[in-house]
C-alpha cells in the first residue's frame, strides 16, 4: 500500500505538471505554459488517488481510471494527461490476471479511449494526442503481460528446483532405510544363528557339568568359538556403517555356500543333526545370491534348533535346476505355534531377501509333521542379466 501510495503521488505530480504544459503554440508545433481547467485537475487527482488501490482492485481502479481519462479526452481542450493513470492501471491487470483477460480487457481499453478521444473529441482524429492515447494504452497491456510471463517463468523454474530438491532428499531417505533394512536383516540372521547355538551349548555346559566334565568343557568351547564368530560377524556389518575416511574397515568377504559345511558342522556341534546335498558344483552365484542363499539356510537352521524340539532332524539341499538355484531346508521336529504362524521376524527377513532378488520363497508345516522352507533364487542378478543382454 505505501509503494503504490507513492507511485500515486509521483503520477500525480507528472500530471499535474504535464497538464500546465500547451504543445501547440502560436507559432506551430512549439511548446508553452497555460493554465490547466478545474475539471483536468479534478480528473487527474481522481486518476492517481485510485492508482493507490490498484493492487487490491486492478479490475475497479482500470474501469475508473478508464472513466476519468474518457470525460478527459471529451471535454479537454486542450487535453490533460489524465491517460497516463489508465495506462498504469492497465499495466496492472495484465500483469496480474492470464493472457485471454490481458487481451479482452486490453482491446476493450484502447478501443473506447482511443475511439472516444478520436470521434468526440475537440482535436482532429488524427492528431498525436489521440495516437498516443492508441500507442501508451497498447504497451501498458503489452509491459504487463510480459511481466506477468517472466514471472510465471521463475516461479515454474523455483518449483521445478524445490521439486527436485525434494525428490532426491526423498531418494537419499528411501536408499537410507533400505540399507538399515539390510543391516537390520544381517544383524538378526548373524545374532539369532550364533546366540541359538550359545544358548544351546551352555545348557549343555549346565546339564553335565558335575558328571561329564569333559563334555561340559567341549560345549563350552563350542560356545566359545560360536562367541567369538557372532563378535567377528557383527564387526563386520557394523563396519558397513563406517565412513570412508575410519580405520579398521572390514575386508572379510561376506559369507556364502562356499561355507554352507562350516555352517552345518556349527549346528551338529549344537546337537542338531543336519543333513547336506549339494548338486550345484560349478555354479558361481551372483554376491548377492550367495549371501542371501546362505542367510535363508542359516535362519531356516536356527529356526529349527529353537522350535523344532530336541529330537529333530534338518536336511539341506542345493539344488541348480535351469536359470535358478533352489534352496530346501526340512526338518520333521514338533514345532510349535510361533513357527508355524511365521509371525517372527525370521522368515520376513528372508522373505525380503529372495524377494529383493526377484525369486520365491514358500513356507509351512510338513504333511506327517515338521517345516520346509523352499527358496528359488536366479542364478544371475539383474545387473549380470542386463549385461549379458547388452
Amino acid at each position: 500500500m505505501a509503494l503504490d501510495t507513492a507511485l500515486a503521488v509521483g503520477v500525480l505530480a507528472c500530471m499535474v505538471a504535464g497538464s500546465f504544459v500547451d504543445p501547440h503554440g502560436k507559432s506551430g508545433v512549439t511548446w508553452a505554459l497555460r493554465t490547466p481547467d478545474v475539471l483536468s485537475l479534478l480528473l487527474i487527482t481522481l486518476g492517481s488517488a485510485a492508482l493507490a488501490f490498484r493492487r487490491r482492485a486492478p479490475m475497479t481502479v482500470l474501469a475508473l481510471t478508464g472513466a476519468v481519462s474518457l470525460v478527459e479526452s471529451v471535454t479537454g481542450d486542450p487535453r490533460a494527461p489524465v491517460a497516463m493513470s489508465a495506462v498504469i492501471a492497465l499495466y496492472t491487470v495484465a500483469s496480474t490476471t492470464d493472457r485471454t483477460t490481458t487481451w479482452r480487457v486490453g482491446l476493450l481499453t484502447i478501443t473506447v479511449l482511443t475511439g472516444a478521444a478520436m470521434l468526440a473529441g475537440p482535436l482532429p482524429w488524427y492528431a498525436q494526442e489521440n495516437l498516443a492515447i492508441f500507442a501508451w494504452t497498447g504497451i501498458g497491456a503489452t509491459a504487463g503481460d510480459a511481466v506477468r510471463s517472466r514471472r510465471a517463468v521463475v516461479a515454474t523454474i523455483r518449483e521445478r528446483a524445490e521439486r527436485a530438491e525434494r525428490t532426491r532428499e526423498e531418494e537419499a531417505r528411501r536408499r537410507v532405510a533400505e540399507e538399515r533394512l539390510r543391516i537390520a536383516r544381517d544383524l538378526h540372521d548373524v545374532v539369532a544363528h550364533h546366540i541359538a547355538l550359545v544358548n544351546v551349548q551352555a545348557g549343555v555346559a549346565a546339564h553335565v557339568m558335575d558328571r561329564r566334565p569333559d563334555q561340559a568343557k567341549e560345549a563350552l568351547a563350542h560356545v566359545r568359538e560360536a562367541s567369538r564368530s557372532a563378535l567377528n560377524e557383527l564387526r563386520a556389518t557394523v563396519g558397513l556403517l563406517r565412513q570412508s575416511g575410519d580405520p579398521e574397515a572390514p575386508t572379510e568377504p561376506a559369507p556364502g555356500l562356499d561355507r554352507l559345511d562350516e555352517l552345518a558342522g556349527t549346528f551338529r556341534s549344537a546337537g542338531l543333526p543336519v543333513e547336506v546335498a549339494r548338486t550345484d558344483q560349478g555354479t558361481t552365484l551372483p554376491a548377492a545370491v550367495d549371501l542371501a542363499a546362505y542367510r535363508v539356510i542359516q535362519e531356516a537352521l536356527t529356526n529349527v534348533q529353537k522350535h523344532a524340539g530336541t529330537a529333530a532332524k534338518a536336511e539341506v539341499s542345493v539344488v541348480r535346476v535351469g536359470p535358478n538355484v533352489e534352496i530346501t531346508v526340512l526338518d520333521d521336529g514338533a514345532g510349535d505355534d510361533d513357527t508355524v504362524e511365521g509371525g517372527g521376524h525370521g522368515l520376513l527377513g528372508m522373505r525380503e531377501r529372495v524377494t529383493a532378488l526377484r525369486g520365491t520363497l514358500t513356507t509351512g508345516p510338513r504333511y506327517g509333521g515338521g517345516f520346509r522352507v523352499h527358496a528359488i533364487l536366479p542364478v544371475k542378478s539383474r545387473t549380470r542379466a542386463a549385461e549379458d543382454a547388452v
